[in-house]
């Protein structure tokens, strides 16, 4: 048995424009900065808490492993947490964000305008055509391909996997046995906030504990 904790990265100043990232290597902006570090903060106490209920007076978070998106963003929110945890990040490059081809760094705004009819065809969750976007089903199978391998090699955990919202909400959906393309049951991660799955010996493999769980900085609450 091992939980794997999928985290988004923290806020880009592509999110706050509403501007598709894909794999535009865009770095946290300060929001980010600060989400991750709060974030950190609160998986550190649900790590060892993980890792205590396994091995009762362990109380040691560094068991656990952390791999990283290459992407700068999500490498930058796992070292929030490995430095804390005094481990090392890995990249692994199947954990990379969706594919968003021609659209990447582009709003939805300009999406309507240049290309109305593929645009129509995503508002409905479907894959658009001629634009060069990774489909929703290959997302899925390929970041949860990644997961599998690397919670194999991890052992008994906990394995914390730093990725970006819709390759993690595409990839659990695979987790789950349900097909990426045709269902729509999560919502997608707030930034810097994560999913919880623990392996099953029952179909589909994989039990969902937490969705969309994190921490907001305490500089950034009202």
């Amino acid at each position: 048995m091992i939980d794997v904790i999928l985290w988004r990265h923290g806020q880009t100043d592509y999110n706050v424009a509403g501007r598709v990232q894909g794999r535009v290597d865009i770095p946290l902006n300060a929001t980010g900065r600060a989400q991750a570090e709060a974030g950190a903060e609160r998986l550190e106490d649900v790590l060892r808490s993980l890792i205590g209920a396994r091995e009762p007076g362990a109380g040691q978070a560094a068991a656990c492993r952390i791999v990283s998106s290459p992407l700068a963003r999500a490498r930058a929110t796992a070292q929030a947490l490995a430095a804390r945890l005094a481990v090392e990040v890995t990249a692994h490059p199947g954990l990379t964000e969706r594919d968003f081809g021609r659209w990447e760094g582009l709003t939805a705004e300009e999406i309507r305008a240049g290309w109305p009819d593929a645009h129509a065809v995503w508002r409905t969750g479907q894959d658009p055509q001629g634009v060069d976007v990774e489909p929703r089903r290959a997302v899925g199978q390929r970041f949860s391909e990644a997961v599998r391998s690397l919670a194999d090699a991890a052992g008994e955990g906990p394995l914390v996997i730093v990725a970006h919202g819709s390759a993690i909400t595409q990839g659990t959906t695979a987790l789950l046995g349900m097909d990426a393309s045709s269902w729509f049951g999560l919502r997608g991660l707030d930034n810097a906030h994560w999913a919880r799955l623990r392996s099953s010996s029952r179909v589909p493999g994989w039990e969902l504990h937490d969705w969309n769980d994190g921490a907001e900085p305490t500089a950034l609450l009202p």
